[in-house]
């Protein structure tokens, strides 16, 4: 749910304006489902140049209601709700001024369709609302009044969502008011997670996996992440909804999981290699390798066959293993072959394996 809005004030030093005007549209992503427009008493003079560019002066606002009076009524529109605005740092800042002197907390988590624009609709001449909302013809009235600015703006913004295909430059785009909520968030989820080596898989709101990452210690390794300050650290702190994951057993499968992992899923936020270093042939082409499992009495196993990295599995019966028939069954299929090779060969020239038993 969004609440977009315009205000117009008197003008004056920062942080010391009055609000004038304000138009709110609650908006469901298709259509307009409340709104609430009003003249405000800002109780205090206002800058000719707004008089001019307006058309609201101090006569007009005479009686209008003071903003104590419709306090309420905003905090009802806005509930649940992202604020949107042409400019968001303006609106908002004037918004939390508002309700900060009468001693009431109000905090949004925000959008600004100016910066959407600019990721959305690149390279316009300018992002104003007017020449903006001309350039894509988007119809204007009541210019620099809080209702048509308003207006203008929700459909500005039912453009930039129409754009936004996959939704993920908008829901990047939210500015989030409160760290602490991520926190206790955070806290939440590192207290389920087992100090067992595997792959972790970061899941938004929406259930989709935005980020994948392995270790030694799970834990640990989450830990890390969260704890990280670059720009991408923290979008994939502010967009986890739960993390997932699954035990490898040894260093080779966590490596092999997760790059074909992250072939298979494209993670928004994880870095991905294009290119490939080839490699030759394995010394014998038809193995099984076999390696240490996620518990007691299993076994990791790799199959070979012909040169290629056929799937890999966990096995705790010595039959599946001399049974190629049965093994190919339970094993992950590799789609990737060259990447596997790559990984798999790779592996065996720096570390000692368990086992290789030769077909």
């Amino acid at each position: 749910m969004y609440a977009i809005l315009d205000i117009e004030t008197t003008g004056g030093k920062f942080d010391e304006e009055g609000i004038t005007e304000i138009a709110i549209y609650r908006f469901d992503g298709q259509t307009i489902v409340d709104q609430f427009i009003s003249l405000v008493n800002p109780e205090k003079p206002i800058q000719d140049f707004v008089v001019k560019l307006t058309g609201i002066n101090n006569k007009m606002l005479r009686n209008a209601p003071k903003f104590f009076e419709i306090a309420k009524r905003i905090i009802e529109i806005t509930e649940d709700a992202t604020l949107i605005a042409h400019n968001t740092e303006f609106d908002a800042r004037i918004l939390k001024t508002e309700f900060d002197r009468l001693g009431y907390d109000y905090q949004k988590n925000t959008i600004c369709t100016i910066e959407l624009s600019r990721k959305l609709i690149p390279d316009e001449k300018s992002y104003s609302l007017g020449k903006l909302c001309k350039s894509l013809g988007i119809p204007m009235s009541n210019r620099h009044r809080a209702s048509g600015d308003a207006k203008a703006t929700v459909q500005l913004f039912k453009l930039l969502l129409a754009k936004d295909n996959n939704k993920e430059i908008i829901e990047d785009s939210i500015k989030y008011f409160d760290n602490r909520k991520v926190k206790e968030k955070i806290n939440s989820i590192l207290e389920t997670i087992p100090n067992q080596m595997g792959i972790y898989y970061i899941h938004n709101l929406k259930g989709k996996v935005i980020f994948i990452g392995k270790g030694e210690n799970l834990k640990y390794e989450l830990t890390k992440l969260f704890l990280k300050q670059s720009k991408r650290a923290k979008k994939i702190q502010e967009k986890v909804h739960k993390v997932s994951f699954e035990f490898t057993g040894n260093k080779l499968f966590n490596r092999l999981k997760y790059h074909i992992e992250l072939e298979t899923l494209q993670p928004k936020y994880n870095f991905h290699k294009k290119n490939i270093k080839q490699v030759r042939n394995f010394s014998h082409s038809d193995f099984i390798l076999q390696l240490k499992g996620r518990e007691i009495n299993e076994k990791g196993v790799i199959l070979v066959e012909k040169n290629e990295v056929v799937g890999f599995g966990f096995t705790n019966l010595s039959f599946q293993e001399s049974e190629l028939t049965i093994l190919k069954k339970i094993l992950i299929p590799i789609e990737n072959k060259q990447l596997a090779k790559t990984i798999v060969k790779n592996y065996m020239k720096r570390n000692d394996v368990s086992k290789i038993i030769r077909l």
